[in-house]
């Protein structure tokens, strides 16, 4: 998807809900950049720093990297899907995606099954470890993600729900398909 902003300047700071003194202008004329405030490296940031304060659940206490915990989180409500649809709905690379699959399996927490409709395909499903690990899981990650968005009101919680969605869609990313 190609999309340009031409002759655009935002003469005024946009107020983005910030605290501190950074400016946001847009300006097609300006040669330089400042990363810190750009929004997409802000993002890619903040999503690599909020991964690794909820892998410290995962990791430590049951021992997964973050491939791995995003497959089971994936798998585990659905009850069967393809390593196909895991690469898609969580952008992971397909190899990274086998590779997790790879190790859940080989600790006995997911397992194999040809899909019925298509014998082709693998479905994956957890085992009894597996959904036992995930049910203990997900309680922890769902208070760990309380814990982290307590920092904001209940308006700019809204706001940054709304925010995301509106980027999203923008991006073509569905919510049926993030896992």
């Amino acid at each position: 998807m190609a999309y340009m902003v031409a002759r655009a300047t935002i003469v005024a700071p946009v107020d983005y809900g910030v605290t501190d003194e950074r400016q946001y202008h847009l300006r097609p004329d300006e040669s330089a950049l400042e990363l810190a405030g750009f929004i997409p490296f802000r993002l890619n940031r903040l999503a690599a720093q909020v991964s690794d304060h909820l892998s410290g659940i995962y990791r430590e206490r049951f021992g997964l990297d973050i491939p791995e915990w995003r497959v089971m989180a994936t798998v585990g409500p659905v009850r069967g899907c393809t390593a196909q649809y895991i690469a898609g709905s969580t952008r992971m690379h397909k190899t990274r995606v086998s590779r997790a699959i790879a190790h859940l399996e080989e600790r006995g927490l997911m397992a194999r099954a040809t899909r019925s409709d298509d014998r082709r395909e693998m479905e994956l499903r957890l085992t009894k470890a597996g959904r036992r690990m995930y049910a203990e899981l997900v309680p922890l990650a769902l208070e760990r993600e309380r814990a982290l968005l307590a920092c904001m009101s209940k308006d700019q919680l809204r706001a940054f729900v709304a925010g995301l969605d509106r980027l999203e869609s923008f991006l073509d990313l569905r919510r049926s398909e993030s896992g």
